[in-house]
């Protein structure tokens, strides 16, 4: 073969070589780029439709509503709630009205380990106005001389000797009053509970009440109150 022949031969399979080499190539990139594509297309939603599907069915807000901060209600003293609640307070501020007692008794008892003697007895008696009754006990009586409440003493029979007071001695003195029988029931009572008190001053002794406690000004107010 002449050489001039042989070497066009060469230069045009070496053409042919390339130009198969390009077009395999090129043919390699179309199919990775439509391989691409097409993965990009599974994968990625419509944006218009996922728009329009947020827009219907609130999608990507994890059902909950966004509550703007005007329409937030701010309780204030004056909703009903407090007012409820207010009243609710003023009821459990008040204290509980006792039934009326058909006997108040409120009881006097010395300090001193003998007891109130019953010359100092008798003094103290005159001075707040009691007086001596049929039954051997003290009394306070009204304008109409009925008896508004009693004293008596705290040792059986309760009543007080009227001969040889300097040797008669007792522990304590118990006052009673029946409201039930009285016309205007506070009013005595007051006079009741203030003259117990100037008794316990006068005799150096200590008010109890009907269970024999220290009588507080609670006790003697709701008591008060039931009359």
């Amino acid at each position: 073969m002449d050489k001039e022949i042989l070497r066009i031969v060469i230069i045009a399979t070496g053409l042919v070589v390339v130009m198969g080499m390009i077009v395999w190539s090129y043919l390699k990139g179309k199919k990775s780029e439509r391989e691409r594509d097409s993965y990009d297309d599974s994968v990625q939603p419509d944006l218009s439709e996922s728009a329009s599907d947020f827009t219907q069915t609130g999608a990507g807000i994890d059902d909950f509503d966004i509550i703007p901060l005007g329409s937030v209600k701010t309780y204030e003293k004056s909703d009903r709630y407090f007012e409820e609640n207010d009243d609710d307070d003023d009821v459990i501020d008040q204290a509980p009205r006792l039934v009326t007692p058909s006997i108040i008794q409120f009881s006097l008892v010395a300090h001193a380990d003998e007891g109130f003697n019953g010359t100092d007895l008798i003094s103290a008696f005159k001075t707040v106005g009691l007086e001596y009754g049929s039954m051997k006990i003290f009394e306070r009586l009204d304008a109409n001389r009925l008896v508004d409440f009693g004293v008596a003493c705290m040792v059986e029979p309760g009543t007080f000797p009227t001969e040889n007071l300097d040797e008669f001695y007792c522990p304590g003195i118990v006052f009673f009053m029946q409201p039930g029988e009285l016309e205007n029931a506070q009013a005595v009572f007051d006079d009741f509970v203030d003259t117990i008190k100037l008794l316990a001053a006068d005799l150096d002794g200590e008010i109890r009440d009907h269970q024999r406690q220290p009588l507080t000004d609670e006790t003697v107010q709701a008591i008060r109150r039931s009359l």
